[in-house]
């Protein structure tokens, strides 16, 4: 099959992330696999060489791109608002030859945005099929949708664990959504740093200014690294002790499944898509929005390295059977298939 995959971007984020990832899976199963927007550099390393990535940071050149690829394709694939509008103005989408598909990768309806207004109601008359990424999503979009569960690469299972001071890992974007005050809150509640610990968080954005001051705030300086936007975050997770995941109503949290293909044990605001990719009964989950109990249930599993080691490697297994790439490309293949012309 002839795919293309559309995001109007010039990043590497969550979405571009999403998008390189199935787009390497979808070529290693045999199809022939075009990916438009994202940062081209970092898109194609993710993509791999069977994956050809062409530029598409604005909508001129994003449809420019879309246009000439379509001609020969059989599914078109948007992600997010500006990628469906791209692909409900090219010729072949809009006449009905190459039926379009979105992928929902946030849990609201179209229309928050004035670029939203407008494109809805394109979008629902071109659009053959949604694909949303959770449960959680699906129910709070407009329109029907498939739910199709993301999925990462295996990792190697992990080592014993030890009983010296470790580390605390975040890996999100620093943006008000995103609660990193909650993170840093949790580690100060929990106590850790008086035992050595040391959290550690990987990204960047607009909220950096005020999470270094909440930092110094609570005397955690010695003890909170701010690393910055990073490209070895699995290499980190490799080296981290546990994974703490704040953001409350998170859509789905791709760091959270690569947290627990690494046998990570997670810590997470209970909402969301965590109670999708944990499980309903993970006993990292806390009640939302409360970094007291976050904290408690952080030091908790930080002191005893038996049940922390257990819990990560469950963890694993539930990623390895619940959340694989073969299994995201079976399903998004069969949502193609059924609007093939």
């Amino acid at each position: 099959m002839r795919i293309v995959h559309v995001v109007v971007s010039s990043a590497f984020a969550g979405v571009e992330a999403h998008v390189s990832r199935l787009a390497r899976a979808q070529a290693a199963a045999g199809n022939q696999v075009v990916v438009v927007g994202g940062d081209v550099e970092r898109m194609a390393d993710a993509a791999g060489p069977d994956v050809r990535v062409v530029p598409g940071a604005t909508l001129r050149s994003a449809r420019s791109a879309l246009a000439r690829l379509t001609a020969r394709a059989d599914v078109a694939h948007a992600h997010m608002t500006a990628a469906e509008l791209v692909a409900c103005t090219v010729w072949p989408v809009v006449a009905g030859r190459v039926p379009l598909v979105s992928t929902r990768h946030f849990a609201q309806h179209r229309g928050r945005t004035t670029l939203g207004r407008l494109t809805a109601p394109v979008v629902a008359r071109v659009i053959a099929a949604q694909i949303a990424i959770a449960q959680y999503t699906a129910e709070r979009i407009d329109g029907p949708s498939t739910v199709v569960l993301a999925g990462v690469d295996a990792r190697p299972d992990r080592t014993t664990p030890t009983s010296r001071p470790g580390v605390v890992l975040m890996a999100q974007r620093l943006e008000a959504e995103k609660r990193a005050d909650l993170g840093v809150r949790a580690f100060a509640a929990s106590g850790l740093a008086d035992l050595g610990w040391r959290l550690l968080v990987a990204g960047d954005g607009a909220e950096r200014p005020a999470v270094e001051a909440l930092v110094a705030e609570l005397g955690l300086a010695a003890a909170v690294t701010l690393l910055g936007r990073r490209s070895d975050v699995a290499d980190l997770m490799a080296g981290a002790d546990v994974f703490l995941a704040p953001t409350p109503g998170e859509h789905f949290g791709l760091s959270v499944l690569e947290a627990m293909a690494a046998g990570l044990p997670v810590v997470a605001d209970g909402s969301g898509g965590h109670l999708e990719t944990l499980g309903t009964d993970a006993a990292g989950l806390y009640p939302s929005q409360d970094p007291g109990r976050a904290g408690t249930v952080l030091r908790d599993l930080a002191t005893d390295a038996a049940a922390a080691h257990a819990y990560g490697a469950g963890l694993q297994v539930r990623q390895r059977t619940h959340f694989s790439l073969d299994q995201q490309v079976t399903a998004t293949d069969l949502v193609y298939r059924s609007v093939l012309v």
